[in-house]
């Protein structure tokens, strides 16, 4: 995220990491990366870095829709990771477990910190892969999906259901009167108003796809998002980051953006257009979420205003 965080001090983020994992912070630098969470980069007196996370619980509705919901289904993804990296995966750049053995921490209701080991490397460019991502990628998606038996009992499975779409909905019945939260709310729901016929269309589709996929009973554990700015080369070698959309799933979930290389197993085409739809309406439904409440205009904001219109022109052709 490009914006501090709301009703969360940054100071506080001292104590809970030296309560917690026993962290003492020297200095803290915010990291302005990512789409989901924020991040700071901490150092303690000897000079040692770690990467420290704070996640907003009314922000990950694919997790739930309400805090301890969406809690419990984040504190289980990074358990996850924890397992997998345990497993010997050591390319899984996993949280460090706290002092009381869990790898999340609650930060108040509303926000949860975790720390994760310091990486120094190069990202790389969302939607874009290089060769040599394209092949590391697989090669991890490979041994993730064999992984499954390490955690089938922590990794949680995933709902068909759309995140967000009661919301969504709601939003597309109230597309006659004006929006207020903000100043990318109008905006937001004009665009959506030019036609919003689309959006309902695509969650037509969506149910018919999600109905075939249900059927499927070849499900693994999936990282969710392994595109290439969860990717980072370090050194001579690749890890992936960004674990809290880990789910028990077809592998398809994984595998949609790369459906055309040899992954070594039948590729679902079904699945394949299920997971991409996915992506696209839970985004449309996410964008549309943060900016019908109240928000100010911020980076964070127009990405999400940007989003939206991205959507509605991809989707009419």
């Amino acid at each position: 995220m490009r914006a501090l965080p709301e009703d969360f001090e940054a100071g506080e983020l001292t104590g809970l990491l030296a309560d917690g994992w026993g962290f003492h912070v020297e200095t803290a630098e915010y990291a302005a990366v990512g789409g989901g969470s924020y991040h700071w980069v901490v150092t303690d007196p000897e000079g040692m870095r770690r990467f420290a996370t704070v996640d907003d619980l009314d922000r990950k509705p694919w997790l739930g829709d309400e805090r301890d919901s969406v809690f419990d289904g984040l504190g289980r993804a990074f358990e996850t990771a924890v397992a997998l990296r345990g497993a010997g995966l050591e390319f899984v750049v996993a949280p460090i477990p706290a002092s009381h053995g869990q790898a999340l921490r609650r930060a108040g209701p509303r926000y949860t910190v975790a720390l994760f080991p310091f990486v120094e490397g190069q990202a790389g460019r969302f939607g874009q892969y290089d060769t040599a991502e394209r092949d590391a990628i697989l090669t991890m998606l490979v041994e993730i999906h064999r992984a499954t038996p390490a955690v089938g009992s922590i990794a949680r499975r995933i709902d068909l259901e759309l995140p967000g779409r009661r919301r969504l909905e709601k939003a597309l019945q109230d597309l006659d009167g004006p929006w207020s939260g903000g100043p990318l709310s109008e905006p937001a729901r004009e665009a959506l108003a030019g036609r919003p016929s689309y959006v309902t269309e695509l969650i037509a589709l969506y149910d018919r796809l999600a109905a075939e996929v249900g059927r499927s009973n070849d499900w693994v554990v999936t990282h969710g998002e392994p595109h290439a700015g969860n990717v980072m080369r370090a050194g001579e070698t690749y890890v992936l980051v960004d674990w809290d959309t880990v789910l028990l799933a077809p592998p398809e979930r994984d595998l949609w953006m790369l459906a055309d290389a040899a992954t070594g197993r039948e590729i679902d085409q079904a699945a394949v257009d299920f997971f991409r739809l996915r992506w696209d309406l839970s985004d449309i439904a996410a964008f549309t979420d943060v900016l019908r409440a109240p928000h100010r205009h911020s980076a964070d904001t127009q990405r999400a205003y940007d989003g939206l219109t991205h959507y509605r022109t991809k989707h009419a052709r």
